[in-house]
């Protein structure tokens, strides 16, 4: 039920631009809670490489004084990858193009977060 609940917000999130390929939804500890992935990705492999890169990106903050992590930011030749908390226990990394609009991907995936955060989380 809950997953069908995240796949239905990551849906929503990778339909808003066509600049997304994939999305999803991590544990902190790195185990894929749900996912909109196209054939080829490895879900996995995906939900260890986005918990270990926001451990470090969280160490860096810390140890360099930049206050509590907020996202984490890969730009490679093929385009990016975005990783934002979800909550205290999950992540939410997307994948985008290379010209994305990053802004308006930003604005989107935060949004996503919120509503992550919600269903996890309920107040």
């Amino acid at each position: 039920m809950r997953a069908d609940l995240l796949t239905s917000i990551l849906s929503e999130l990778n339909g808003t631009s066509a600049d997304i390929e994939a999305s999803g939804v991590i544990s902190t500890d790195g185990l894929m809670m749900a996912s909109v992935l196209p054939a080829g990705l490895d879900e996995d492999r995906i939900g260890a490489m986005s918990a270990a890169m926001l451990s470090l990106g969280d160490r860096t903050a810390q140890e360099l004084m930049r206050g509590n992590l907020e996202q984490v930011l890969i730009k490679g030749a093929k385009g990016y990858v975005l990783m934002v908390y979800a909550g205290d226990e999950a992540v939410l990394t997307v994948i985008a193009k290379q010209n994305s609009k990053l802004g308006l991907i930003f604005l989107d995936v935060k949004r996503a977060a919120e509503s992550i955060s919600e269903l996890l989380h309920p107040s």
